[in-house]
């Protein structure tokens, strides 16, 4: 309409971008825009996560991605509040290869000169806040693994060069040899005796993003093994895992107390010591309550754990803690409770100890 005035264009604000889907037409802008981001639970999960790959575009993500080690990525996440999660072996890197921006419309994530190291599940979401509270909104999440190729590393590296993998009836057993090529050809073998342990694809199979999987775990096959990766050059052998068979019952702290003696003179040492027996890669931490502890009474305590062989294969782990009062007074007269806990619960025990 002649003498109308042209619309003046909206300058782009930092949160706006473009997504450019991945072997799909463009397709043109439409409502459904506004929807890709609603908080609706009747909605499904929808991702939030996008590469950046050149300014205002962005493309959205598969659930894998290869990248040659060396390569950096800089990954977007939409929102006000957004929580990330990626290898803890990066913690180390943080503000040299890795860093993490929040901006008042959306997060960044930049990864510097990748490593074969750097492999493992990249992913973010939305936190939803209700004062101090906070929960993670499970609509609005989005999740990639990456691999990290390198022909000289096919597999992940870790910090050790040896493991221990517990091998428990109740749960599947993985043994984490990641590889960084996906097409790598892996196999499982017992170093003693010397042979490969099959994987038929059903009790053991192989998952490039987690290692070997044992569904259903045996005392038969514990002992020390290794993987091997073949890809288009020499095959590469990976570090060594022990592997123990596990079979504590699971249940709160099985816990027994003793004291050095149940009557004591003043100025002698007396000792309590709390034990616990259970499954080896379940942590239990203690507690202590004691005549004294009110006034402020010093008194000395060590915590500690081992593993103990059980016969047949079985392994458990032993932990304790000492409680030790150097000189004894009327004060110390009284009970003595410890308190074990582990993810199952806890378990009170006690004994009095008395002067002579």
């Amino acid at each position: 309409v002649i003498g109308q005035p042209a619309k003046s264009k909206r300058p782009k604000e930092p949160g706006d971008f473009f997504i450019r889907p991945v072997n799909k037409k463009v397709k043109p802008k439409n409502a459904k825009m506004k929807e890709f981001f609603s908080v609706d639970s009747s909605l499904k999960s929808q991702s939030i996560l996008t590469q950046v790959m050149d300014i205002f575009f962005f493309q959205k993500l598969a659930a894998t991605l290869s990248l040659a080690a060396g390569q950096s990525i800089d990954f977007f996440c939409k929102g006000s509040n957004v929580t990330w999660s990626y290898p803890s072996y990066l913690d180390t890197f943080f503000f040299s290869r890795l860093s993490i921006k929040q901006f008042d419309r959306h997060s960044q994530l930049i990864l510097a000169n990748s490593t074969a190291a750097d492999t493992g599940e990249y992913s973010c979401w939305l936190q939803l806040c209700n004062g101090n509270k906070c929960r993670k909104d499970v609509f609005l999440t989005g999740s990639t693994y990456i691999f990290f190729t390198d022909k000289e590393e096919l597999f992940v590296p870790t910090p050790s060069y040896f493991e221990i993998v517990y091998l428990n009836p109740d749960k599947p057993a993985v043994i984490p040899c990641r590889v960084t090529t996906p097409s790598a050809k892996v196999t499982l073998h017992r170093e003693f005796p010397a042979e490969e342990i099959e994987a038929d694809g059903t009790d053991i199979f192989y998952d490039a993003k987690k290692g070997f999987v044992f569904q259903h775990p045996s005392s038969d096959h514990k002992g020390i093994v290794y993987c091997k990766a073949e890809s288009q050059g020499a095959p590469q052998i990976s570090i060594k895992y022990h592997l123990l068979y596990v079979e504590v019952p699971k249940g709160p702290p099985s816990t027994t107390i003793a004291v050095s003696s149940g009557r004591a003179g003043l100025s002698d040492g007396v000792h309590v010591v709390c034990t616990v027996l259970g499954e080896p890669d379940v942590d239990v931490s203690f507690r202590w309550q004691y005549p004294g502890q009110e006034s402020g009474r010093p008194v000395i305590i060590q915590n500690f754990w081992r593993l103990i062989n059980r016969g047949i294969g079985h392994t458990t782990r032993i932990s304790k803690s000492v409680l030790l009062v150097e000189d004894f007074e009327d004060t110390d007269v009284g009970n003595y409770v410890c308190i074990a806990q582990n993810l199952q619960g806890e378990t009170t025990v006690a004994t009095k100890v008395e002067l002579k």
